[in-house]
C-alpha cells in the first residue's frame, strides 16, 4: 500500500538556497521543454523529450548544481500532462492543454529513487546536498519511502513522502451505519445526532485576504513593500487553506473511523454554485472535497461509502420508516416540517440524513451485500 505523509521542513539558509535552485531548474527545464513541443510540426514522444532534454543540458550548465533527476523527472511530469490532455480530447472533454509553470506558484520538484535520497528519523537527505535536512516530525508511517516531493508554499518547505508499507491497519470501530446530509450553515448533519458546524474563522480570514489584496494591488509592482505585500498574502492564503482541510479532515476521520457504512447525497455542486447568493459559502464549504477524503479514508479502513442517487427526495420524504409521504411543496427556507399522513415533525436536516441512513443500507440489500448493520437512529 502506497501512503504518503506531507511533514514541514527546517532547512537552513543554505539549505533553503538549493531548494529554491532546485525547484527553479525543474521549473526552467519544464517550460523549455513544453516550449519546444509548441513549435508547428513538432510533434510530443518521450524520445523526442529525452533529445531535446540532453541538448537543454549542454545549453544550460546550470542544471548540473542540483540532481539530475530534478531537471530529468520533467520528461515524465510533461509526458503526464499531454496524456491526460489527449484522453480528454478522446472523451470529448475540456482538454486543458499543457501550461507553463511560474515562479512562486507550486514550485516543487521529486525524486524517485531510493539512493537520491534517505530519512532517518526527524531529517532528510536529498542528492547533491551536503548536510540532511531537519523535519518537523518523524514518518508515521513504517515501510520503504519511495518517492520525495520537495515543496514552497508561502515560504515554507514541505516534503511529501510516499511510502510502500503495511502498517495502515485502521478498521471502523463499529458495524453501524450512517446518513450523512451537507449544509451551509452546518457543514454535515449525521443521522446519529452529530453535527459539524461550518468553520465561522474562515470568513473572518476571508475578509482580512480581501484587506490585503487591495493593499497589495495599491503597491508599486516591484519595490521592497509590495513584496513585503505579497508575502503577507501568500502567508494567508496558505492559512485559509488550512483552515479549509483542517474542518474537512475531522468529519472524514469521524465517519470513516467508527462507522462501517456511509451514506452521502450527490450534490450537484457546479450547478449549485451558479447560485451567486450561495455560491461563496458552497465554494467554501468544499462539498468534493469532503466526498474525496472520505472515500480515500474509507478505502483504506475497510469500509463502504454508498452515494445517494442524485434525485433522491432526502429532505422531502418523511423520515418515519413506515410513512412513505412525500413533501413536494417543501422549499428552500423551510428548516421544519410536519407529516401530513404520520403527524411527525422533521427538521430538515436531520431528517434527510435519516433517509440517506436508510437508502444506503436498502441499496446495500438491493445488492445483495450480506451485512448485519446496526442503524444509528430511527424514528419510530
Amino acid at each position: 500500500m502506497l501512503l504518503a505523509h506531507k511533514i514541514e521542513l527546517s532547512p537552513t539558509k543554505q539549505q533553503a538556497d538549493y531548494l529554491d535552485r532546485a525547484c527553479g531548474s525543474r521549473r526552467h527545464a519544464f517550460n523549455q521543454l513544453l516550449a519546444h513541443f509548441n513549435k508547428e510540426g513538432v510533434k510530443w514522444s518521450k524520445k523526442a523529450a529525452n533529445e531535446k532534454y540532453q541538448e537543454l543540458r549542454l545549453e544550460f550548465p546550470w542544471y548540473a548544481e542540483v540532481s539530475q533527476r530534478v531537471t530529468r523527472n520533467t520528461i515524465d511530469d510533461l509526458h503526464d500532462a499531454f496524456t491526460h490532455f489527449f484522453r480528454r480530447v478522446k472523451k470529448g472533454e475540456k482538454a486543458g492543454y499543457p501550461r507553463f509553470k511560474k515562479r512562486g506558484l507550486h514550485d516543487s520538484f521529486s525524486l524517485r529513487e531510493k539512493p537520491k535520497f534517505d530519512v532517518d528519523g526527524r531529517t532528510l537527505r536529498i542528492e547533491k546536498l551536503k548536510t540532511r535536512i531537519k523535519m518537523r516530525q518523524e514518518l508515521r508511517f513504517t515501510g520503504t519511502p519511495c518517492q520525495v516531493t520537495i515543496s514552497k508554499r508561502a515560504g515554507k518547505y514541505f516534503a511529501s513522502i510516499l511510502v510502500d508499507t503495511q502498517d495502515y491497519d485502521l478498521k471502523a470501530q463499529s458495524n453501524e451505519s450512517v446518513g450523512v446530509d451537507f449544509g451551509i450553515k452546518d457543514l454535515a448533519i449525521c443521522s446519529n445526532g452529530k453535527t459539524f458546524a461550518a468553520n465561522q474563522k474562515l470568513k473572518g480570514s476571508l475578509k482580512r485576504l480581501n484587506r490585503k489584496q487591495r493593499a497589495l494591488s495599491r503597491k508599486t509592482k516591484g519595490n521592497n513593500r509590495y513584496v513585503k505585500a505579497k508575502r503577507a498574502v501568500a502567508k494567508l492564503h496558505y492559512r485559509i487553506s488550512n483552515q479549509r482541510s483542517a474542518v474537512l479532515h475531522e468529519v472524514s476521520d469521524y465517519l470513516t473511523s467508527r462507522f462501517k457504512i456511509i451514506t452521502l447525497e450527490n450534490l450537484n455542486v457546479k450547478g449549485m454554485v451558479k447560485n451567486r447568493k450561495l455560491a461563496r459559502a458552497i465554494s467554501d464549504a468544499g462539498f468534493g472535497k469532503l466526498r474525496e477524503l472520505v472515500e480515500y479514508k474509507a478505502e483504506l479502513r475497510g469500509c463502504q461509502v454508498v452515494i445517494a442517487d442524485r434525485f433522491f427526495p432526502s429532505s422531502k420524504k418523511c423520515a418515519v420508516h413506515t410513512c412513505d409521504y412525500i413533501n413536494d411543496n417543501l422549499t428552500l427556507s423551510d428548516r421544519e416540517w410536519r407529516c401530513p399522513k404520520c403527524k411527525t415533525l422533521h427538521d430538515r436536516d436531520y431528517s434527510a440524513s435519516l433517509n440517506l441512513d436508510n437508502y444506503g443500507r436498502d441499496r446495500l440489500q438491493l445488492d445483495g451485500v450480506a451485512q448485519t448493520l446496526n442503524p444509528t437512529q430511527e424514528w419510530s
